[in-house]
C-alpha cells in the first residue's frame, strides 16, 4: 500500500503526523511525507521519502497579504481569537498553491490512501481529483472537522476546486485524533496516542538532569513565532524579582537566546536539544507558549504547566488546558508559579490525563484500519 501523508508548511504541522508514517512504513507500507517550508521530517537514520510541495510558496508573503487586505482579522489571530476568519485569510490561499502540487504528485507515484492534517485540505482535494480514499489526522486540540469545512468553504479553495474539475470533496473515509477526550470532548475518530517523532541531531540528557534535584525544577521552553524567548526572559526576570520571597526552585531554560546566557544567575540553568519525554520527567512544572505539541507532551508526562495564550490556536490550547484543572493558561506571575508547584489538584489532574493518553491506542494499531482503506 503506498500512502501519501500530506502537512501544511510550517513548523509543527508534520511533526505530529510522522508517528502515524513511521508505523506504516515499519509494516512494510510505501510512505511518501509532502510539505515543506518548515514541515520538514527531522534528520534521521531512517528518513522517510520527503517531497517538497511548497518550493513557490512564501508562506510569510501570503501572511503579509493578509495582514494588509485583513487587518482587524490579522491582529485578531495574533492574539488568539482570529477564528474562521483567521483560518481563512492565510490558510486559504496557501492550500490553493498546495492544491496543484499535491494533485500533480499523486496523479504521478499514484498512492492508494492521501493521509492530511485540517490545515492541509488540499490532501482532500488531490485525493478527490483521483478518486482515493482520504484519512483526516489531526495534529493537535482544535476540531479537525470545522477547520476542514472552514477552509474547504473558502474562496480560495473554491477556485482550486473548480480548477481541478470538483464539484465537492467527499468526507475523510475515517478521521484520527490525537486529543484526550477529557480535554476536547467527544470526537467522531479514532483515537491515536500522540507521541514523539523519530530523530538524531539532539543531545543527549545531561547527568545534572538524570539524578534527583534539591528544589523543584522548572521547565521553560523557548517557544516559537513572535513569543521566540519571551517567556524565558520573562521567567529570569521574575525569579530574580521573587528571590527572597518567592518559591524555592530552578529555572531550567531549553535552548535560551544567547542574551540570557551573558550574565549567569543564581538558580538558573540551560539545557540543549532535549526530546520533550526525557526531560519533562525530570521537572515539577513546565512554562510554555501554548502550542499543541507543548500541551501535549506536559500532559503525556502527566507534569502540571502554563500554557500562554498566544497566535492562532494557542489561545484556545491554553483555555483547554485551565478548564481540565491539568494547568493554567495565563501570564506568568509569582502566583502561578506558586500554584504549579505547590497546587495538588493541579498535580493530581496532570496525572489523570497522563493516564488517559497511555490508554489512548498506539499508531500502530491503527494501520489495519488504513490498510482496509486501500
Amino acid at each position: 500500500m503506498r500512502v501519501l501523508v500530506v502537512a501544511a508548511p510550517l513548523s509543527g504541522h508534520l511533526t505530529p503526523l510522522l508517528p502515524l508514517a513511521h508505523a506504516l512504513w515499519d509494516s512494510g507500507h510505501e510512505v511518501l511525507l509532502a510539505g515543506g517550508g518548515d514541515a520538514h521530517p527531522l534528520p534521521g537514520a531512517d528518513p522517510l521519502p520527503f517531497i517538497d510541495v511548497a518550493r513557490s510558496l512564501r508562506v510569510g508573503r501570503l501572511a503579509a497579504r493578509s495582514l494588509v487586505a485583513h487587518p482587524v482579522t490579522a491582529r485578531a489571530e495574533l492574539a488568539g481569537r482570529g477564528g474562521d476568519a483567521g483560518v481563512r485569510s492565510l490558510f486559504g490561499p496557501v492550500n490553493e498553491e498546495l492544491t496543484d502540487a499535491l494533485v500533480t504528485v499523486a496523479e504521478q507515484w499514484r498512492p492508494d490512501v492521501v493521509v492530511y492534517e485540517p490545515l492541509a485540505v488540499a490532501g482532500a482535494l488531490a485525493a478527490a481529483r483521483h478518486d482515493v480514499p482520504a484519512v483526516l489526522h489531526e495534529n493537535g486540540l482544535l476540531d479537525g472537522f470545522a477547520l476542514v469545512r472552514t477552509l474547504l468553504d473558502s474562496r480560495p479553495l473554491q477556485r482550486a476546486r473548480l480548477r481541478h474539475g470538483l464539484r465537492g470533496v467527499p468526507p475523510p473515509a475515517i478521521a484520527l485524533t490525537i486529543a484526550p477526550s477529557s480535554l476536547v470532548g467527544a470526537r467522531d475518530a479514532l483515537a491515536v496516542r500522540p507521541g514523539r517523532a523519530r530523530g538524531s541531531g539532539r543531545s543527549a540528557l545531561p547527568a545534572w538532569l538524570s539524578g534527583p534535584s534539591v528544589r523543584p525544577r522548572v521547565l521553560v521552553l523557548r517557544g516559537g513565532g513572535p513569543l521566540r524567548g519571551d517567556l524565558q526572559a520573562s521567567a529570569v526576570r521574575a525569579l530574580d524579582d521573587l528571590r527572597d520571597d518567592g518559591p524555592d526552585c530552578e529555572l531550567v531554560l531549553v535552548r535560551p537566546p544567547a542574551r540570557l546566557l551573558r550574565h549567569g544567575r543564581r538558580g538558573v540553568r540551560t539545557v540543549g536539544r532535549v526530546p520533550l519525554d526525557e526531560l519533562l520527567p525530570a521537572c515539577a512544572a513546565v512554562l510554555h507558549d501554548g502550542s499543541a505539541a507543548h500541551v501535549l507532551a506536559a500532559l503525556a508526562a502527566g507534569v502540571p504547566q502554563l500554557a500562554l495564550p498566544g497566535p492562532g490556536d494557542r489561545r484556545h490550547n491554553a483555555e483547554l488546558v485551565a478548564a481540565r484543572g491539568a494547568g493554567l493558561g495565563g501570564p506568568f506571575t509569582a502566583d502561578a508559579l506558586r500554584r504549579l508547584l505547590h497546587d495538588g489538584e493541579l498535580a493530581a489532574a496532570a496525572r489523570d490525563v497522563r493516564a488517559e493518553i497511555a490508554a489512548m491506542p498506539p499508531p500502530q494499531a491503527r494501520v489495519e484500519v488504513l490498510t482496509a482503506l486501500a
